[in-house]
């Protein structure tokens, strides 16, 4: 088929090759401006350049846009690289607050061994747990020593750190500690350093129940727990532990002493302290020749 001479494409071409060869001679130009080297040429650039580049800044909007996106890559980059190394910075912190606590936990047994007293009107008595009577419904140990060794109902008991209990039931040669984990302790003690004064109730968990507590919004996780000295239960500014939230939001405390590795338990003589005329004791007192006669 024949192609018609007079169609589009015979006045197309030309003007084609008629606008390349200008741009071609147009770019030279331009180079050859750019290259020769007088005042009047460079005036010239000059002039150019004042005309048309501010005219331009839109060219320019992809080009800055990009940097700014490769910019804010690289931040954000470095801002993950530093995230985990804080996450590696608290890991350590955590391993070095836990060798912390090991240590202090160390401490307070050679304090215990070399006899230190947490109190001048304070002594005690060592003993060593003899069995772990705990079960689901009652919370407490043995221990090797009794009223040969001056031992009494509502003694404190640590373990060289913390508040463990206090003694209910003594024997001759034995004694009972009810823990303060047990659902019938009952132990007055005060919120450092709000001052609140609560009572802790055992409730056969391992975080006995902070209650009745005036204003529990003054309290935060992490307070200290020391008992109070109300009612002359117990000797005040005894350690106990420190605040927790449970997930059902009620306030527990995470104890001091630590329950897993119950071995030696120190009693704290309080001769100040009435004692109790109702231990309800696991281990009983021998009765006496005197009391049998009666």
């Amino acid at each position: 088929m024949a192609r018609d001479r007079n169609g589009p494409e015979q006045f197309t071409r030309p003007l084609r090759r008629i606008l390349v060869g200008g741009m071609v001679l147009l770019l030279l130009a331009i180079f050859m401006i750019w290259r020769i080297d007088s005042p009047r040429v460079e005036q010239l650039r000059a002039a150019l350049i004042d005309r048309f580049v501010p005219g331009f800044g839109w060219v320019m909007v992809p080009v800055t846009k990009a940097t700014d996106m490769v910019d804010n890559f690289q931040s954000y980059t470095r801002i993950y690289e530093q995230n985990q190394e804080l996450r590696r910075e608290l890991q350590q912190m955590r391993a070095w607050k836990e060798a912390a606590l090991q240590l202090e936990q160390q401490n307070a047994r050679l304090l215990e061994l070399n006899q230190v007293r947490l109190d001048a009107k304070l002594t005690h008595v060592t003993g060593v747990v003899l069995a772990d009577s705990g079960s689901p419904f009652r919370q407490s140990v043995l221990l090797n020593v009794g009223q040969r060794d001056g031992i009494r109902d509502g003694w404190a008991t640590m373990d060289g750190i913390g508040l463990v209990g206090r003694i209910a039931g003594v024997g001759s040669q034995t004694s009972r500690v009810i823990l303060l984990t047990d659902s019938n302790s009952r132990v007055p003690v005060v919120v450092q350093p709000s001052g609140q004064r609560a009572l802790l109730t055992g409730d056969n968990s391992t975080g006995p129940l902070l209650e009745f507590l005036d204003k529990p919004d003054l309290v935060r996780p992490g307070d200290r727990v020391v008992t109070s000295g109300d009612g002359e239960v117990l000797p005040a500014d005894l350690l106990v532990g420190e605040v927790a939230q449970s997930p059902d939001r009620r306030l527990r405390v995470r104890l001091a002493a630590d329950y897993g590795r119950l071995e030696f338990l120190r009693v704290l003589r309080s001769h100040e302290l009435a004692p109790l005329t109702d231990p309800g004791g696991l281990v009983a007192p021998p009765v006496t020749a005197e009391a049998g006669n009666g």
